[in-house]
């Protein structure tokens, strides 16, 4: 009983200042400072850049996990001041407590309740994978690649990679290293592709998951290795292709480009999908709708 109300203490404590902005949850640093017993900012702004290096040797973007912020705030007689402070996800949360003094007891609580949380979280997004189709599978991880490859072009940039034809070169090496030397155009060949249509659109989902991996991977790497020049740059992508096909092939899993191509292509799958979401209700007498 005692280790129950316990439990619900901790959960409510590190709940309170849960914030939630466009379905996106976040604690602000300077909320939890207290509640980790930390008195003064500096302090807690060590352990935050702790946090922040251990994200980075989790191959993780610390950018997305702990969004640097400033604001107001009070410092009494109606006066105010600007202060820093951090915009924090879950897995930051739970990297500060794992950074932190782990003589406080509230921050072996927090290690526990970030750890949960972020296990449940793990778990329910697999379960919601899980349960849809191939279809939207495809359309959800495409959406995603498509994000991260912003990113990746950002950071492609940052090393060197400067014009539209540099970008394709990168690429390209990407591609080849996962694909055990087919470029983009063998690709595009080997999938019976039309010229206007793009083979990112033309994957199922487990080779959409290979390449958001290559792209989420060789992002990583070019930031934290700090890589500059295209040749070099070049040389990362193909590494970085090369070592997700490797893993590939240490799981059993079967090569990107012996994976069949699926029969629709994404846009398809959005066009029948805006066409439902067009289609108004009709009553049950008037008969099954028709469809292309």
């Amino acid at each position: 009983m005692m280790e129950r109300q316990t439990s619900d203490r901790r959960d409510h404590m590190f709940e309170s200042i849960r914030q939630v902005s466009h379905d996106t949850e976040f604690w602000f640093a300077r909320d939890l400072q207290p509640l980790l017993e930390y008195l003064h900012w500096e302090g807690f702004r060590r352990v935050i850049g702790k946090a922040m290096e251990a994200c980075s040797r989790s191959r993780q973007t610390p950018e997305d996990h702990f969004r640097h912020v400033t604001k107001m705030v009070s410092i009494g007689s109606g006066a105010r001041r600007l202060v820093e402070d951090f915009e924090l996800s879950r897995y930051a949360c739970y990297l500060i407590v794992q950074n932190g003094d782990p003589s406080k007891p509230v921050i072996a609580n927090g290690q526990t309740y970030f750890a949960l949380q972020t296990r449940r979280q793990e778990l329910n997004d697999a379960a919601r994978l899980g349960k849809l189709s191939e279809d939207e599978r495809r359309l959800m991880l495409r959406g995603e690649l498509t994000e991260h490859n912003k990113s990746l072009t950002a950071a492609a940039r940052g090393a060197g990679v400067a014009t539209t034809l540099d970008y394709a070169v990168f690429q390209d090496h990407g591609y080849k290293g996962l694909y055990g030397g087919l470029g983009a155009k063998d690709i595009h060949q080997t999938k019976g592709l039309k010229k206007s249509q793009r083979i990112l659109d033309h994957m199922g989902s487990t080779e959409i998951a290979a390449n958001l991996f290559r792209a989420t991977q060789a992002e990583d790497k070019l930031r934290r290795d700090n890589v500059q020049g295209k040749r070099q740059a070049n040389q990362t992508h193909f590494e970085v292709g090369a070592k997700v096909r490797q893993t590939i092939s240490e799981l059993g899993g079967t090569m990107p480009e012996e994976l069949p191509t699926p029969a629709k292509s994404i846009k398809q799958i959005e066009r029948e999908q805006q066409r439902r979401l067009d289609l108004p209700d009709k009553p049950l007498a008037d008969g099954p709708s028709q469809t292309e």
